[in-house]
């Protein structure tokens, strides 16, 4: 990212933020930000699965998951 000409740092910083959040970095650096093990994983994303399927058979929305544990 280049920061253009008379450009406020407060604009470019914005700018970067959004960079990096649309980019799905942010969401990445926070799921690898501990170390999870193989089982919680497992059991996570079992967790999560049948949460949906909970959700589904409700007529909810799914909502995509947000945070890693």
């Amino acid at each position: 990212m280049r920061v253009h000409d008379r450009e406020p740092i407060g604009a470019a910083l914005r700018r970067f933020k959004k960079l990096i959040e649309r980019s799905g970095m942010k969401k990445e650096i926070r799921a690898h930000e501990y170390y999870e093990k193989p089982c919680e994983a497992r059991t996570r994303k079992e967790r999560n699965r049948i949460r949906a399927i909970r959700k589904a058979a409700l007529g909810k929305p799914v909502k995509k998951e947000r945070w890693p544990g």
